[in-house]
């Protein structure tokens, strides 16, 4: 049993009781709601709105999706039930439970609908409502829209925006690896979004990985499943595995975190995406020269043909056992990107990202002015024509 865990590492809940929690449950006041849309969204349709819009800093079309969504959510109404909505199609597994594409029948709005199965007390049910209501005060270009949700039958069902192009982790399955200048405007987005949940609700998002960035064909790049209801991810503990090997390592350690985590899993998951391979264990050479060619084998020739040394694997070939794992993250040195691959801007910035300190480790002012995003917001990039593209191969989200 030391053999399998030999550094005592536990399986953590995603939530730790000594770190920033998510914003406390607003009281009725704040959350009343016209139509659905929250009064401080809302106020009827006019003053607040135009408020809430004139604070953002966004683009003419940006925000007429913004208004549109809005639009929506109050012809939607504050209540929903599940006799209202028509499954039309799988998109995938969530934390706890399952995504599928549905179309509101009162609306005829298509929408995303998370359900989680759910078999707790009456009060941890009711905690859990009254925190997700801070989904309904999300109010940003790079947030996924909520539109309600509700408990039915042991579910409980969010209803949310639907994203035609899915999310990333779908997309890297069909396209190998998603090139740097891309990576670098969904980079500056993320940031973004993560600045927005920290500022304006006090959020750490605390799963930031490809699977839960969601883009669209009008090019919008979106966050979804952040941590707002501490008691919602205490209840689905156990169904995190996946999440863990995201971790930073202060998580995995069960010691307190911050907003330093999400950027440990931010650098993690650019490496994953620009090199198309979960980076831990480290891909070996021979991985690389197929994803990359001529220019991997260019660049590192001594590398290639010498004999490759194999990645930590089970005796049977399987991947990393859970725990084996969590001690590559904890105990070995950070994933990097390969050299000559890639800019020196983002090389340096995934670099910041991935200190095991976290007090190295970069904040979120300095990304946002690192030079690797700086460029990305000044260079014209193409993002709506390229995830057309790609949900061409992939299907988009059905």
């Amino acid at each position: 049993m030391s053999k399998l865990n030999k550094f005592n590492l536990t399986l953590p809940s995603v939530l730790s009781p000594d770190t920033n929690g998510p914003a406390a449950a607003p009281s009725p006041a704040a959350t009343s709601t016209d139509g659905g849309v929250p009064t401080q969204l809302s106020g009827g349709g006019s003053e607040q709105v135009a408020t809430q819009m004139a604070q953002l800093s966004v683009d003419d079309r940006t925000r007429r999706r913004l208004e549109t969504f809005l639009a929506q959510k109050q012809r939607v109404g504050g209540s929903l039930q599940a006799e209202d909505f028509e499954k039309l199609g799988e998109l995938g597994v969530g934390n706890g439970g399952i995504v599928v594409k549905v179309r509101h029948k009162p609306t005829d709005i298509i929408m995303a609908r998370k359900l989680i199965h759910l078999e707790v007390k009456p009060a941890v049910k009711n905690q859990i409502m009254r925190e997700l209501e801070v989904l309904n005060q999300c109010f940003s270009p790079q947030i996924v829209g909520f539109f309600g949700h509700f408990y039915s039958d042991s579910e409980l069902s969010i209803a949310m925006e639907y994203m035609d192009g899915g999310s990333l982790d779908l997309v890297l399955k069909q396209i190998d690896r998603i090139p740097e200048k891309i990576l670098a405007r969904i980079t500056s987005e993320v940031l973004k979004g993560l600045t927005y949940l920290r500022e304006q609700h006090q959020i750490i998002h605390r799963d930031v990985k490809p699977s839960n960035i969601l883009v669209s064909s009008l090019g919008e790049i979106k966050l979804c499943d952040f941590g707002v209801s501490g008691q919602l991810i205490d209840s689905m503990a156990n169904s995190f595995v996946g999440t863990r090997s995201y971790m930073s390592p202060e998580r995995l350690q069960g010691i307190h975190y911050s907003i330093q985590s999400d950027i440990w899993s931010l650098g993690l998951s650019l490496v994953e995406m620009a090199l198309g391979i979960y980076p831990i264990p480290p891909p070996d050479p021979a991985q690389l020269q197929r994803r990359f060619g001529a220019q991997f084998t260019d660049l590192n020739p001594q590398r290639v043909a010498s004999p490759i040394v194999k990645s930590p694997k089970s005796a049977q070939g399987r991947p990393l056992a859970i725990f084996d794992l969590l001690e590559q993250i904890v105990n070995e040195p950070p994933p990097r990107l390969p050299p000559g691959l890639f800019s020196d801007e983002f090389v340096s910035f995934v670099d910041g990202c991935l200190k095991k300190n976290p007090e190295e480790r970069a904040d979120l002012k300095a990304l946002v002015a690192h030079p690797w995003v700086v460029r990305a917001v000044q260079e014209p990039v193409d993002i709506a024509s390229w995830i057309r593209e790609a949900m061409k191969l992939t299907g988009g989200a059905q």
